[in-house]
Order: structure tokens, then sequence, then C-alpha cells
């Protein structure tokens, strides 16, 4: 698993018995501790630089090794704030699965709810769908649609994407696992 935030995703993971052999994060958060204390092994694959002198492809090629290290057949990212290249799609094609805060192809990158808030829809969401180089692009694995209610805030809007979130992610997930089976 790929993550940066809180941890309320991988909770919903590991809550749901899913076979998973490391958390590998680019800054410490909060995941890093659930994954820790759940027995978990983690990798901090520490993002160094925020600049034009970041160099992406180098940054890849470190987190694919991290994860060669625990033989991962499969990636589930919930959150991570680096965006990878094409040597973590080459290394697992089709094999990274990515949770995103709207109805795809709407709302694309980081501030989804911000961004669904301010154009004033009515029904927003939740997709999982398969990782390609292009951010939030690839084939759609689930969606489930998410009201935006009088006064919703990102806040409390998110909240409830999350929480469709935290129960159909592991079920994807799980599908995709019982298939390779």
């Amino acid at each position: 698993m790929l993550a940066s935030g809180t941890g309320t995703i991988l909770q919903a993971l590991l809550g749901a018995d899913l076979p998973i052999v490391v958390v590998l994060v680019d800054r410490p958060c909060g995941a890093t501790e659930i994954a820790r204390a759940a027995g978990v092994a983690v990798e901090v694959v520490a993002r160094t630089s925020f600049g034009k002198d970041f160099d992406r492809v180098a940054y890849t090629h470190d987190v694919v090794d991290a994860l060669a290290r625990h033989e991962v057949d499969l990636i589930a990212m919930a959150g991570f704030g680096t965006i990878l290249e094409k040597p973590i799609h080459d290394a697992f094609p089709d094999r990274i699965v990515n949770t995103h805060p709207a109805l795809l192809p709407a709302f694309k990158g980081w501030h989804a709810v911000d961004d669904a808030l301010a154009a004033g829809v009515k029904v927003t969401g939740w997709t999982a769908h398969i990782a390609r180089l292009e951010v939030d692009d690839g084939p759609i694995l689930a969606q489930e649609p998410v009201r935006v209610l009088e006064g919703d805030t990102s806040e409390t809007l998110h909240e409830r994407i999350k929480e469709v979130e935290r129960r159909k992610y592991p079920e994807v997930l799980r599908e995709l696992i019982v298939e390779d089976a």
C-alpha cells in the first residue's frame, strides 16, 4: 500500500483482513503508526525536495526497489502524495489501484472535493481505478455517487466520500486478489 495520510483507508483494509505486506510512505504520517501497530512492514521513501530539482524518475525507482524487497504483486494507493513516473507502471503493469474522491473522469487531481463544490454539482462520489501514467486516468473498477448536501464544506463532503471509500475499496481489492488466486 502507498499512503501519505492519516491511515483511515489503511485501517479499513486491515479491518477487512486484506494481505498487506508493506506500507510505503513518502513522509511521516498516521498510516505509518497504524501499519506498525498492526505488525505490517513500513518503508519510508522520503521525498526530499518539492522544488524543480526533484528527480521524479529517480524517486520512482527508489519506490519500486522498496516494493520489490517485499515481493509486492498488487499496489493499493490511498492518498499517496507524490506522483510517480513510468518505472512503477513498467514494474507493475495494471497492478496499481488508486482510490479517488470524485466520479472520474470528473474532477481529476488533488483538489477533487473542492473542485466539485466550486462547480456547484449536486452529486460527486468515489472511484477506484487502475492507475496509469496520466494522473487519475485508467480503467474504472468501481464507482459510487455521493450527494452534495446544502451547506457542505470540503471537510463534511470529503468525510462522506471517505465513508464510501472505507466500505468499497476493500471490496474492490479483495475481488482483484481473488481473481489472481
